[in-house]
């Protein structure tokens, strides 16, 4: 098939919606609900990103997309006991490599996941078919899929969840097009393999570049090849826990990804995995209370707890998060002023790649030096638009 005919554009007015293939076949086929234009949009970039992703590292890779930039991505780190409560996954429940990546995904920013379109990097098993099914999603891409895997998600949504497999051998054309306004774009799409290579040099005095800070700036910078420019992303334990995506400045980018990095550390403090939940709530609406309870704005604490919950005052916030280090930080360009990284230690930031090309790298790299962070400056430049 040449083409596929799709509900609707961006909104429901944008009719004549479809995808298409200039020679050949669409390397990708439906195998179950109607995808929308937004969709494919996701499910493309983001395949994009798991297969680069696991190519890079070896490891399993998934991905959680929301309007064309990746709200979480991992890779398949086991999961330690604090991360099964944060992420409501049981403490005898099995995940194979490739459900730990996409619970790790999911797992980085519920809040903005909610509604996702999910890529894995590999045929998708019955264990990752069950993660997905609880979940509130659009949609999955995948290369394949288990038979018990493919029944299970052909039956949510009372069979409108939209599964597609895509040829994992499609190699697209190197000229990419795009019109706007009647106007036709052409460019050579973004080949740069982001893999272990790319990591130097190290511009700063501290030359300390651990196995898991490697991994981390890894999954960084995969992810900020598919994330709407300009951005930022901060990781740990193999996955995303801050996307900054699509703001003006750099230091905005900085503070967006900070604060979710923030609250991804946030939830594993002892206050929060022992907030007494009403047993009715459900994984969204628990995610809704966590997300309000850090930011102090629970108006009627009976709405989500069985019990009176003392705040997390602010005091209680900073000790907490004083003590983080190990955070790994990627912009997709150069950082034009030390802000972003003043702001950046303050969320625990130890290991630093980008692109530089500053007027002021030396200010830059001062500003690491003072706070004893390791940067990489690899001349690799990241925009996507």
């Amino acid at each position: 098939m040449d083409h596929l005919d799709l509900k609707y554009g961006c909104n429901p007015n944008q009719g004549h919606a479809r995808i298409s293939m200039e020679v050949g076949d669409l390397p990708l086929q439906v195998l179950c609900g109607s995808p929308g234009y937004i969709n494919l949009l996701d499910a493309l970039n983001g395949w994009q990103l798991v297969s680069q992703l696991a190519e890079a590292t070896g490891l399993s890779a998934a991905a959680s997309f929301k309007h064309v930039s990746p709200a979480g991505a991992a890779v398949s780190l086991a999961l330690n006991e604090t991360e099964r409560r944060m992420y409501f996954i049981g403490e005898h429940e099995e995940l194979s490599p490739l459900a730990t990546a996409y619970v790790r995904a999911r797992g980085a920013d519920r809040m903005s996941s909610f509604g996702d379109f999910i890529s894995l990097s590999e045929r998708c098993d019955l264990q990752t078919a069950r993660i997905i099914k609880r979940e509130v999603s659009d949609g999955v891409i995948a290369p394949s899929y288990e038979p018990e895997a493919l029944a299970l998600l052909q039956k949510k949504k009372g069979g409108k969840y939209v599964v597609l497999q895509i040829d994992p051998s499609y190699e697209p054309p190197m000229l990419e097009m795009r019109s706007v306004y009647g106007i036709t774009f052409a460019q050579e799409r973004n080949t740069a393999v982001l893999d272990a290579s790319v990591l130097q040099p190290i511009v700063t005095q501290n030359k300390d570049l651990t196995e898991e800070a490697r991994l981390d700036l890894l999954v960084a910078l995969n992810a900020l090849k598919y994330t709407q420019s300009n951005s930022v992303c901060f990781a740990k334990r193999g996955q995303t826990i801050g996307v900054g995506a699509g703001q003006q400045s750099r230091i905005h980018c900085t503070r967006l990804a900070g604060e979710k990095a923030d609250a991804w550390h946030l939830r594993q403090s002892r206050q929060v995995l022992d907030l007494p939940f009403l047993p009715s709530l459900s994984r969204n609406e628990k995610d809704n209370a966590v997300e309000a309870y850090l930011r102090s704005e629970i108006q009627d604490p009976g709405l989500y707890f069985s019990e009176d919950v003392p705040p997390l005052t602010d005091q209680e916030k900073r000790g907490i998060l004083a003590s983080i280090t190990g955070v790994s930080l990627a912009s997709d360009a150069f950082f034009p002023f030390r802000d972003n990284i003043d702001r950046a230690t303050q969320s625990g930031v130890s290991n630093i790649v980008q692109s530089g090309g500053s007027l002021r790298d030396d200010a830059v790299i001062k500003a690491c030096d003072e706070h004893g962070i390791l940067m990489v400056c690899n001349a690799i430049r990241l925009f996507h638009h």
